[in-house]
């Protein structure tokens, strides 16, 4: 597994990528006219958009390119509010080397003002039509799908997010604790016990409570 945001010059004259086809490596999407932003950067002039079944790969018209595996995005959401960012696009966090273990910066990806790749944690995705972004989105996580995190020790819900809403406080989940005391279907028979004897012990005293009741209105 790659890890991180890199170069990506294997291009062929007619401009599309060389895939490693021999690895199962197949073209999904193409989106021309695509602009790119990394990490905090301005956009890139318009390019290409290749989506495979293994990687996201764009290249610009002068032969410029970048390629980021798809078991490193994290997160991609589709972006449509302007205080978030002023175009529509595809949200996208990169997993690094440099972030697997801890957090980083989103301005540590600079140094001297010269942008390091291996340290870039987000890309935007602004395609030529916004009305395009739907359907871009489902196939980048269709892309996804066919390649999981091989590290996962278990099934969680993919760091996908759909909707208008802003992303500076999303996650993938990660920091999030789950409680497994007592789930449905797990219920410690001590437990069925107590709520049974519980519940006989509330009915005995409604019981208790009509007959008084009863006797109360009788004897007026």
């Amino acid at each position: 597994m790659v890890l991180g945001l890199y170069t990506f010059a294997d291009i062929a004259a007619d401009g599309a990528p060389r895939l490693e086809a021999a690895d199962g490596e197949e073209l999904v999407r193409v989106d021309r006219a695509a602009e790119l932003a990394l990490g905090p950067r301005a956009l890139k002039a318009p390019g290409t958009l290749f989506l495979t079944t293994r990687r996201v790969i764009w290249v610009s018209d002068g032969g410029e390119g970048y390629a980021v595996d798809f078991v490193a995005v994290s997160l991609h959401a589709v972006s449509r509010d302007p205080e978030a960012y002023p175009y529509p696009c595809i949200y996208t966090q990169i997993e690094t080397e440099a972030s697997s273990g801890e957090e980083s910066d989103v301005s540590d990806s600079e140094t001297n003002g010269e942008l390091e790749l291996s340290k870039v944690t987000e890309m935007r995705i602004i395609p030529s039509d916004p009305g395009q972004l739907d359907e871009l989105f489902e196939a980048f996580c269709n892309c996804a799908e066919l390649n999981p995190d091989p590290s996962a020790e278990s099934d969680e819900e993919p760091g996908w997010v759909h909707g208008d809403e802003g992303y500076e406080d999303m996650t993938d989940g990660s920091d999030t604790e789950f409680s497994d005391v007592n789930p449905i279907g797990q219920t410690g028979e001590q437990d069925i016990t107590h709520a049974v004897i519980k519940l006989q012990i509330n009915d005995q005293r409604f019981e208790d409570a009509e007959i008084d009741e009863e006797s109360h209105i009788n004897g007026n």
